[in-house]
């Protein structure tokens, strides 16, 4: 499952600022609810409740809370920059600034497992999250890509392992490059 399926323009947010994780999990979950026109409380309820379990701060300054709410129907994702680092008892003890809520349907089936996943993977590059923008609301990030792999002058970004982590951004239907004011 590619990341643009679950991933809209509006759900990628720079700036954002919290205090700490609960507070960013319930701030999320209010983004979140209101796009999906569901109970803040109850997104804010699963998330806290899998983060329970154990933290989804998967380390490199990244964190990707996740959990399956009844209600939705696929995948829905929210990509955001903090405006500055929080703890988030992240398993290599780094501070998190780049976060990736996930919500999954209540009975996952199928290729929806393979969102959390497909996160995952892409945002275990660091070449990727350092290309996650700052600064500003980026709409341009989350522009679907029209099915296409190319990269342009890539040479001019420098060498093979950059275009890697270009390709694997543009084929999740990011444009790192591109900003929008």
């Amino acid at each position: 499952m590619k990341i643009k399926a679950f991933l809209l323009p509006d759900c990628v947010t720079v700036d954002v600022r919290a205090s700490d994780k609960n507070r960013l999990l319930r701030e999320l979950a209010q983004r979140a609810a209101a796009m999906l026109h569901l109970p803040a409380e109850e997104i804010a309820a699963a998330l806290l409740k899998r983060e329970a379990l154990g933290s989804t701060g998967t380390g490199g300054g990244v964190a990707i809370p996740h959990a399956r709410v009844p209600g939705i129907g696929k995948p829905f994702g929210m990509l955001v920059r903090l405006d500055k680092a929080i703890d988030f008892d992240s398993i290599d003890g780094r501070k998190v600034d780049v976060v990736f809520l996930l919500l999954l349907p209540a009975n996952v089936q199928g290729e929806q497992l393979n969102a959390l996943a497909a996160v995952a993977r892409m945002l275990r590059d660091p070449a990727v999250v350092q290309n996650v923008p700052r600064g500003r609301r980026c709409r341009a990030l989350s522009r679907h890509h029209r099915g296409r792999e190319d990269v342009g002058s890539v040479d001019a970004v420098g060498g093979q392992a950059r275009r890697q982590s270009l390709l694997s951004f543009r084929g999740a239907g990011f444009s790192p490059r591109a900003r929008n004011p």
